[in-house]
């Protein structure tokens, strides 16, 4: 069901307990698989963003390629909140809340998004052969993947996981690195909603860098580690962040209410910018209206297409029939 602006006057009671109750109860959430599962995946094309001017296709800084509705019979299927796309575009890896991860290839139609191939689901395991629903660690929110290495954001017991990915691209043997103590110190259900890998080139030079839904950064890794602060406004939280080529971040945010929905913003910020005790902010490259089909926002991934810097979006459901999973792209103008 798409939340729309009448969906909401007209159930907004229903949806407010429904996400409440999928963030707080986490026994509500489907268990993952046990082993890597192979599941079904339909897929129903989004051809325009705007429902109210389909011949539309700049927004803001974005030009809107395409999208699709992905749905599945598998309860355990939603709750995206992290999303990695390969160099080429490819493949993805999205991570779910219940601490398991949704691989699949990219299937296109003439250049548009039209479905998944080979979706499969795969749960995460500790090195110490712990399901990681079955740990702590249980509510994962936030992905990034470099090279070898995969890195996990966990909430409500606030740490940063890493894994190996090996040489058949799977992701294994999960073990918690070092955070700092005001990570530990976030609410409880405001922990780590995103989490990227600095590029080379960017004065974090492959730093990792993490940031709370409450708009808390912190350097994780590296030279320069230390404490940053988002400016937020509009009240909008961080969904989730990704670094561009040149060294910029680009942050997903999302604000929720009862009359407008769900809305999601994009903001560009400089390379230069992020570092410790800063207070970071940026321009806004994109901001949902009513009649976009977006729904719960909360990952983001940027890989490179020819001489296009592609932004994928992908959103997470709560596992809940009154929202969508969607994954849309655009492109990034100028």
């Amino acid at each position: 069901m798409r939340l729309t602006r009448r969906n909401i006057l007209i159930g907004g009671g229903a949806v407010a307990a429904t996400l409440a109750c999928t963030r707080v109860a986490v026994a509500q959430r489907p268990p993952a698989f046990k082993a890597t599962t192979a599941i079904r995946v339909e897929a129903q094309p989004i051809s325009r963003l705007s429902t109210t001017d389909p011949d539309r296709s700049r927004f803001g800084a974005l030009a809107f390629r395409s999208g699709v509705d992905l749905r599945s019979d598998v309860s355990a299927f939603g709750g995206f909140s992290g999303l990695w796309r390969s160099g080429d575009g490819q493949d993805i890896i999205a991570l779910a809340d219940n601490a398991q991860i949704l691989k699949a290839g990219i299937e296109t139609s003439d250049g548009r998004l039209s479905g998944l191939s080979g979706p499969v689901l795969s749960p995460l395991i500790l090195g110490n052969g712990v399901p990681m629903r079955r740990s702590r660690y249980y509510d994962t929110e936030s992905f990034a993947l470099s090279g070898n290495a995969a890195f996990i954001g966990a909430e409500r017991n606030h740490a940063v996981i890493r894994f190996e990915r090996n040489a058949a691209g799977s992701i294994i043997r999960g073990v918690p690195i070092p955070v700092p103590r005001a990570l530990q110190d976030l609410p409880s259900n405001g922990g780590l909603e995103a989490i990227a890998v600095a590029p080379q080139r960017s004065p974090l030079s492959g730093a990792l860098v993490g940031i709370a839904e409450g708009g808390s950064g912190f350097i994780l890794t590296g030279s320069r580690q230390g404490a940053f602060e988002v400016a937020l406004s509009g009240g909008f939280g961080v969904t989730d962040m990704a670094f561009l080529p040149d060294g910029d971040a680009v942050i997903l945010e999302r604000r929720f209410s009862l009359l407008s929905g769900f809305v999601c913003r994009l903001r560009r910020i400089e390379a230069a910018a992020i570092r410790a005790r800063a207070r970071v902010d940026g321009e806004v490259l994109y901001e949902s209206e009513s009649s976009h089909q977006v729904d719960n926002m909360e990952g983001l991934a940027v890989h490179r297409e020819g001489g296009e810097t592609v932004l994928s979006l992908i959103s997470d459901n709560n596992f809940s029939s009154l929202q969508r999973t969607l994954l849309l792209e655009f492109s990034l103008l100028g």
